[in-house]
């Protein structure tokens, strides 16, 4: 425990309408605490304009100019992989009071808002470092967000034919996909986007990625996992001559003849766990691993 003032950054969506109560709720403790909480600028207003919310007294920042002990990411998952991008390199540990559905990252129940809170400051918690990737474009430029804690990407663009992915790994060639796109992730995201196209539950901390082909044409192409010291290279074939980019859900088009380059990110995002939950317990409740519902 420290003796020193926490400062609490707050980041949320403008969108969901059932947060206020558990927000009031981290508001009030840390304020009984004494803790500083700032707030980025456009949730506060959305909080004030839409929820009502008295925060006219509360300190604000724009962008990534901000400096917080802990960052806190009101919503689901979806919020605290843009939580997570907008950390970036400040390495500020990140907890997630999950206001979605399933809440693999974003895992504080809102009726746990005060014992995640007072673990923080009790220094009762343990931190995880996961992975994350970057991507870098040649022959084309990217405009939209380069880094990703779950995954990046590659997807056609329109309904009907399947791209070709020229995939190298470390200038060696593995294989050309033809397929409706092919997902790298992260450990992290082993359980998102990967999972649902077959790709395996990667633990975290294991150093890994993994490619993950999107409804490939043939069966016997099955997911690849590489080190995450690997750069992986991507050039696509379309019939439409585009493609989409998806940097953790996040979709850009790009023009064929664009090299796609995915590697690990210069550096790692930080998670706040209780000190009681561990990720295997996690799978099996979030997976429903064990569950007999006749």
């Amino acid at each position: 425990m420290t003796n020193k003032q926490l400062t609490f950054a707050f980041f949320g969506n403008t969108f969901q309408l059932r947060k206020s109560t558990s927000l009031a709720r981290a508001l009030d403790y840390l304020r009984s605490r004494d803790e500083r909480v700032i707030f980025d600028r456009p949730f506060r207003d959305f909080l004030m304009h839409d929820q009502h919310l008295d925060l006219s007294d509360v300190e604000v920042f724009d962008g990534d100019d901000f400096d917080a002990d802990y960052a806190v990411s009101i919503g689901g998952d979806g919020t605290f992989l843009k939580t997570a991008v907008r950390i970036g390199c400040k390495n500020t540990p990140i907890v997630g009071i999950n206001m979605g559905r399933l809440g693999f990252l974003a895992d504080v129940l809102p009726d746990e808002v005060e014992n995640a809170l007072a673990a923080i400051i009790e220094g009762d918690y343990k931190i995880e470092r996961h992975t994350a990737i970057e991507i870098r474009t040649h022959g084309g430029d990217f405009e939209g967000c380069h880094y990703a804690l779950n995954d990046i990407a590659v997807l056609k663009r329109d309904n009907a034919s399947m791209i070709s992915i020229r995939t190298s790994i470390d200038d060696s060639f593995l294989v050309t996909y033809q397929a409706d796109g092919l997902v790298v992730c992260t450990p992290t995201g082993s359980t998102a986007y990967s999972l649902s196209n077959g790709g395996p539950i990667i633990v975290p901390q294991t150093s890994t990625l993994c490619l993950t082909p999107v409804a490939p044409h043939s069966l016997n192409v099955r997911p690849v996992v590489i080190s995450d010291n690997s750069r992986v290279e991507l050039q696509v074939e379309s019939r439409s001559h585009n493609f989409l980019v998806a940097v953790d859900g996040r979709s850009y088009t790009m023009h064929e003849g664009t090299t796609v380059s995915i590697q690990k990110a210069p550096f790692s995002t930080l998670i706040m766990k209780p000190n009681n939950r561990n990720y295997f317990s996690s799978l099996r409740e979030k997976m429903m691993w064990g569950a007999d519902k006749r």
